[in-house]
């Protein structure tokens, strides 16, 4: 397939169905990669990065096909289980602009094999700010570039060796036209003014810190909510732990040990036989029944605990509470945050993108659930900076944000 071949005529949308160069073969050892990474330190512009997991399938994020474009140098497909260092390739490329498409997806398990992005440019986010409405990347593509790529493998096990031919199809074709993609969305960030503040979020990406360890984060077990008392949340807590525990034992995503349904039923039967735990069918599984004594000695745990140790309904946090209870907490605060979501709403509006791109929902709640004791400009604008929101960001709703607050105010209805 020839360049020529992939420019679609007219409105019609043209299928892509094979990399232009072929499949590329997997890079799967040292001497290999090292020819890629010479390769890719002769080609010019920017690189299209992506990279696959086996979500779903195992515990850990780690990544189990990288992939590769650039001008001059073609695609690559490394396996990073037999090259599990790309240190090599990221010296190569420190002084390249890193292409990728949603990349707070990809960047920490190209960082675990030593690849990080100096300067980023991300497709999905450019569509956001550009007001695309939907931003999935064969979207993207179809509707910027006029091709459609095939989406067909996007959820598979990519631990499975070896990869099918048709699975590597995909994953190429996945960075063979995503420098065009961004090609023209740079040129629409720039036609629309907004190429600096796309540039702000891409710094910002790659500038955030690790995300903290969650705290308690069996409470995020699905269907928690029908659990009502504490001896039964002390059950969830018992059999997630250790169901987190055996799937990382075992490499396997915890919903493939054991589904979150199982653990809520178990806490609402609390069973304390290994047939009533049976009668619940997901410990039947060929996964879950492995450890039946192991689940029924954890939900016997619970049960015995003291009640000083029971864990407690909800988990007090560090920020305001959740936005649905403010009215009744906090009337004042209530009415700051229906304004402050209004004039943002407005705002992104005008500049057609959605409201939570334009400011960070979190920074919303925490200005206005504690708000400056000064609403002028200059406090609204050091609030936001104080909250991460970014210059540009704060250049477009501080002053809005100030105007709207400030009227409350003046309505006497600013405070409780």
């Amino acid at each position: 397939m020839t360049d020529d071949d992939i420019i679609p005529a007219g409105d019609s949308v043209v299928p892509l169905l094979e990399p232009r160069e072929g499949i590329p073969p997997v890079i799967e050892d040292p001497a290999a990669l090292a020819v890629v990474v010479r390769a890719f330190a002769a080609g010019t512009g920017p690189v299209a990065v992506d990279a696959e997991r086996a979500s779903g399938y195992r515990y850990s994020g780690r990544a189990y096909l990288v992939q590769l474009r650039r001008a001059g140098a073609g695609s690559a497909l490394i396996d990073p289980i037999g090259c599990p260092d790309l240190s090599g390739l990221d010296a190569a490329l420190a002084g390249a602009e890193v292409v990728l498409h949603a990349a707070t997806q990809d960047l920490a398990c190209l960082a675990e094999v030593g690849f990080t992005p100096r300067v980023l440019f991300d497709t999905e986010l450019a569509g956001r700010l550009l007001g695309y409405e939907r931003v999935g990347l064969g979207t993207m593509v179809e509707n910027v570039l006029g091709l459609r790529l095939e989406k067909g493998h996007s959820a598979a096990d990519w631990s499975h060796r070896p990869l099918p031919e048709d699975w590597l199809r995909y994953a190429a074709l996945d960075v063979e036209v995503l420098i065009e993609l961004r090609d023209a969305l740079h040129d629409e960030l720039e036609a629309a003014g907004k190429l600096g503040w796309a540039r702000e979020e891409f710094a910002a990406i790659l500038a955030a810190p690790p995300s903290p360890p969650r705290a308690d984060p069996w409470r995020r077990t699905s269907g928690i909510h029908r659990v009502r008392s504490v001896r039964g949340l002390a059950v969830v807590r018992e059999l997630w732990t250790l169901r987190d525990e055996i799937a990382r034992d075992a490499d396997l995503a915890p919903g493939r040990v054991l589904p979150d349904s199982a653990i809520v039923t178990a806490a609402l039967d609390q069973p304390r036989t290994t047939k009533a735990l049976t009668d619940i069918a997901p410990f039947t599984g060929r996964s879950a029944r492995r450890h039946l004594r192991e689940w029924l000695n954890a939900i016997g745990r619970a049960r015995m605990l003291p009640e000083a140790k029971l864990p407690q309904p909800n988990l007090a946090g560090d920020g305001p509470p959740p936005a649905n209870r403010w009215a009744d907490r906090d009337p004042a605060a209530a009415k700051r945050l229906a304004a402050a979501r209004a004039t943002v709403a407005a705002l992104a509006t005008t500049h057609r993108m959605p409201t939570e791109n334009l400011l960070q929902p979190e920074a919303i709640r925490r200005l206005t659930w504690e708000p400056p004791g000064d609403l002028g400009d200059e406090a609204v604008a050091a609030r936001l900076r104080d909250l991460g929101a970014r210059e540009w960001q704060i250049g477009l709703t501080a002053r809005p944000l100030s105007t709207a607050l400030t009227v409350l105010a003046a309505t006497g209805e600013f405070e409780a």
